[in-house]
């Protein structure tokens, strides 16, 4: 297959730029030495040019300035455009005014804008805070009355576990982007045709807004299969296959995780899709093997 950006390609054309855009998520680090595995990611990335990098918020907010401190740190560091994640758990609406007032006053310009799950665990029942903002879309509207941000909210290829059919689960991403957010960015699947029905659901129901994909490297099978039954995406069967046995085996699990990535990606190119973004957890090998097969370089 030969890619768009394929060096031959780009000659014949005259125009050598990629026509990929690339964006990573990072979590805030909560130790020394996870700050400098932090740090040592981001600096490998970064040379990428990603149109943003996010940084997450936890739980009730429970890193927002750690959250903040990462994100102010990268941009002031790298150059590249830091995104701050933002929930409305257990929160008045005077609260995450504040954080968003906040970020404004440190130059940040976008926000990842999520409900968030309840502070019980995922799964249970969302009951908003007396005084805060209700959901997803309440909270982009609220962000959009005090700034002119660069809004990115969730979509979820597999329906939310808490949506009661399809047509409520579209309907609340088409809120979410009436009310102000530029994108939507997928929770991590890991079977394309779930994104692709997603797509085509959106789409009938009149959004056009982009739904970037969003990636998810498998670097511990076993951490990413409880991450997934936690947020309700599904392991494949074929998937599961593949790293069975390999849990004590990290060089064989590695090439396989790479080569599943390596196919997602490329599927997703295949059928047209030239956006994709990057959950690092963290880490950067993969990822980087995943832009070079985008053809993208460092600068």
């Amino acid at each position: 297959m030969t890619l768009p950006n394929d060096p031959r390609a780009s000659r014949q054309s005259g125009d050598a730029r990629p026509p990929f855009q690339v964006s990573f998520e990072f979590f805030p680090p909560k130790t020394d030495v996870m700050e400098q595995r932090f740090w040592e990611s981001v600096n490998r990335l970064a040379p990428l040019n990603p149109r943003f990098v996010s940084v997450t918020y936890g739980a009730g907010g429970s890193t927002r300035e750690r959250t903040l401190r990462m994100v102010r740190s990268i941009k002031a560091e790298t150059g590249v455009d830091a995104a701050a994640h933002l929930t409305c758990v257990g929160a008045s609406r005077d609260e995450v005014d504040a954080v968003v007032r906040g970020y404004q006053d440190a130059g940040i310009s976008r926000i990842v804008a999520l409900r968030g799950d309840p502070a019980e665990g995922i799964g249970q029942p969302f009951t908003p805070h007396p005084e805060g903002y209700a959901n997803a879309a309440d909270l982009v509207a609220g962000i959009r009355r005090i700034g002119e941000f660069d809004i990115t909210v969730a979509a979820y290829p597999e329906k939310h576990p808490q949506s009661a059919d399809w047509a409520s689960d579209i309907d609340n991403l088409k809120r979410k982007l009436d009310a102000g957010a530029a994108r939507a960015i997928t929770q991590m699947y890991f079977d394309n045709d779930d994104y692709f029905r997603f797509v085509e659901r959106a789409r009938a129901a009149g959004i056009t807004a982009p739904i970037v994909p969003g990636i998810q490297p498998i670097h511990s099978f076993k951490q990413i299969s409880g991450f997934a039954a936690r947020c309700g995406a599904s392991i494949p069967d074929w998937l599961a296959a593949r790293f069975e046995g390999l849990d004590e085996d990290p060089e064989t699990h590695a090439l396989v995780a790479s080569a599943v990535a390596a196919e997602q990606v490329l599927e997703l190119v295949d059928a047209g899709h030239t956006e994709f973004h990057f959950y690092t957890l963290n880490r950067s090998s993969l990822i980087l093997a995943l832009a070079r097969l985008l053809g993208i370089r460092p600068d």
